[in-house]
């Protein structure tokens, strides 16, 4: 049969589950929660690894197209099948398992999500939820639909030191905020190597079936050091940019704490890009209506990254760091301010003579983000960062992300209506086209 015949038979005999709620095999605190592995590479092996070592966890499936990850991760998990193209693992082995873990390239986030829980699985999807604004607003509906228990992998909400800074800021202990500065100038590693889309194609690596991996996007012919693996980031058809990649890990604690709803309005100040790549350096202002914990009519978030370093003059060093982390975030509030580097440590309240020691929340345990998912299957609750919590953070970052295309321009966003009202060439960018084959209702 062919693609668009085996998609859609594969969706009705995934749908054709939804009466079984998964989580009735798991209901006993002394089963087992059976768990599926789409993507084991990367990212994806990472989750894997995270989820699997809870004890209440066996990894009955995996699934991913390149051969160099699976064969690793079937030697951890030899008793799991083993599956190549994610349909056919939901399609003909839903019956199999709880729950999936997707660890995908980001254009192939939404579809997998979407059928699995329309398949009434519970789904741990790694961070940015999708790469279009209508893919995260479908899966956070039909997560709201089916009912399952949902994460975003935003691995640094659990940490103590983020929930310490979300404590901080509604606690008031800076006052109300007046903006928010954060950067993340760490090296793009990821860069391609190669980035003159040839015609004539290199020869497709042993073990890769480069088809599944395109999947919802176009044919294209296989370039060496271009997409795969762990290039596809910078590329408009498969990943969000730098922005995208590391947004939603910065905007959490703000977007949480100061129960922030979406942006009104985002522009771009450094050049934008046009082509199949996105831009390399992004200075994105992003406007926000007020909250209770916000002083004025709106709040201004600025994003920075590429090597645009944010304005100095409004920001003060902590005692003992002598120059700007290459990746932090800094509210300015009424009384004060607060550093956090990304990369470790905990919030500092400035000025911090202000602010001792015993004046920061204390007592808070760690917490396993893969855990507190698996925990929640089992316990019957929610996630800590549950797809109703990690759509609109995705948008918001995803608008910002947009404005690299339309640089010095506002657009001016509507979230209820998903539409940049100014601007219809940034609303074309709102969803995009899948090939047919790998055509989802409702998403592409």
């Amino acid at each position: 049969m062919n693609r668009r015949q085996f998609l859609r038979r594969s969706t009705a005999a995934t749908v054709g589950v939804l009466g079984f709620p998964a989580i009735l095999r798991s209901a006993s605190p002394n089963s087992m929660l059976q768990i599926a592995c789409i993507g084991v590479g990367g990212m994806g092996g990472s989750t894997m690894k995270g989820v699997a070592s809870h004890a209440k966890v066996k990894v009955v499936a995996l699934c991913d197209v390149d051969t160099k990850f699976m064969e690793p991760a079937a030697k951890e998990h030899p008793d799991a099948s083993k599956h190549r193209d994610w349909r056919e693992l939901l399609s003909k082995h839903a019956g199999k398992f709880d729950a999936v873990t997707i660890g995908t390239p980001d254009h192939m986030h939404a579809a997998p999500a979407v059928l699995a829980m329309r398949a009434k699985k519970h789904v741990y999807l790694q961070k940015p939820m999708a790469t279009t604004l209508n893919e995260c607003r479908v899966i956070t509906q039909e997560a709201v639909k089916a009912g399952v228990v949902t994460q975003l992998g935003n691995q640094g909400r659990s940490s103590i030191e983020s929930r310490i800074t979300v404590e901080l800021l509604r606690s008031g202990a800076i006052g109300k905020i007046k903006e928010v500065i954060l950067w993340e100038n760490k090296p793009l590693n990821w860069w391609p190597k190669n980035t003159e889309l040839r015609a004539q194609g290199d020869a497709i690596p042993a073990g890769l079936d480069w088809d599944l991996w395109l999947g919802v996007r176009e044919p294209r012919p296989y370039l060496a050091d271009t997409y795969h693996p762990k290039t596809w980031r910078a590329w408009l058809d498969f990943g969000c940019g730098e922005m995208g990649d590391m947004g939603c890990h910065h905007f959490d604690i703000s977007f949480d704490a100061l129960r922030l709803t979406a942006p009104l309005r985002v522009r771009q100040t450094t050049p934008g890009s046009s082509g199949p790549l996105w831009g390399e350096k992004h200075l994105v202002e992003m406007i926000f209506p007020s909250s209770d914990l916000t002083a004025g009519k709106t709040v201004q978030l600025t994003w920075h990254d590429g090597g645009a370093q944010p304005d100095l003059a409004k920001i003060k060093l902590p005692k003992g760091v002598d120059k700007l982390p290459a990746s932090a975030t800094y509210w300015i509030g009424e009384h004060g301010a607060i550093y956090k580097d990304y990369r470790g440590g905990k919030p500092i309240v400035l000025p911090e003579e202000n602010f001792p020691a015993e004046k920061y929340p204390a007592n808070l345990k760690p917490q396993s983000h893969y855990h507190d998912w698996v925990d929640a299957i089992l316990e019957g609750r929610k996630a800590c960062d549950e797809f109703t919590h990690g759509g609109p953070l995705t948008e918001t970052v995803l608008v910002g992300a947009l404005a690299d295309r339309f640089a010095g321009e506002w657009l001016e966003w509507d979230r209820k209506a998903l539409k940049f009202t100014n601007h219809a060439k940034a609303t074309a960018l709102v969803r995009r086209a899948y090939r047919d084959g790998w055509k989802v209702p409702g998403l592409g």
